[in-house]
């Protein structure tokens, strides 16, 4: 249903149009862009995950296989090579209710565990995005834990879920 592919200069348009509001941007982002987001950041987001030729993370645009339409971007990032770990993050769905999220997560999950050959993926995601916490764990996914209060946005503290995934759990879970 959904295949990764690169994520380019030529989707920087396409992203900054769905992440058109501050708190969209935070919510994807936390703080590692300012609104507006722009051709500039994503220029940078794109070139600080390739250092001296070595990626340390893996960005994506979700492209829907029947249509070839882009729906959605997602990273794998965090890399640790020694621990055979990473971090899914800046998970964004163009269109909710489709489906598109529990395939890309299981996509790059797939990605993950049997390309990349690690033994975790963790992620965060902010605590009153139930949509993508019940997301997440249809794609297998665990919660581990929370962070209380990490984010303070417009005057009001963000907690955030701390989720992840063993890679016996993921070959049990996809069988």
């Amino acid at each position: 249903m959904i295949r990764l592919e690169k994520f380019s200069k030529e989707d920087f348009t396409q992203l900054i149009g769905w992440i058109n509001n501050e708190r969209l941007l935070m919510n994807w982002a936390g703080s590692l862009f300012s609104y507006p987001l722009t051709q500039r950041s994503l220029e940078w987001y794109l070139d600080d995950t390739n250092i001296k030729g070595v990626s340390d993370a893996f960005v994506y645009r979700a492209v829907e296989e029947k249509t070839g339409a882009v729906v959605g971007h997602i990273s794998i990032g965090g890399l640790s090579w020694k621990n055979r770990s990473a971090r899914i993050s800046r998970v964004f769905v163009s269109e909710k209710g489709k489906g598109y999220c529990i395939a890309m997560m299981k996509e790059a999950l797939r990605i993950g565990f049997e390309e990349l050959e690690l033994h975790r993926i963790g992620l965060g995601v902010y605590s009153d995005n139930i949509a993508a916490v019940k997301c997440y764990e249809k794609a297998g996914m665990r919660q581990e834990g929370l962070q209380r209060d990490v984010l303070l946005y417009e005057g009001e503290f963000w907690s955030m879920i701390e989720m992840g995934i063993l890679e016996d759990e993921w070959r049990s879970y996809k069988l």
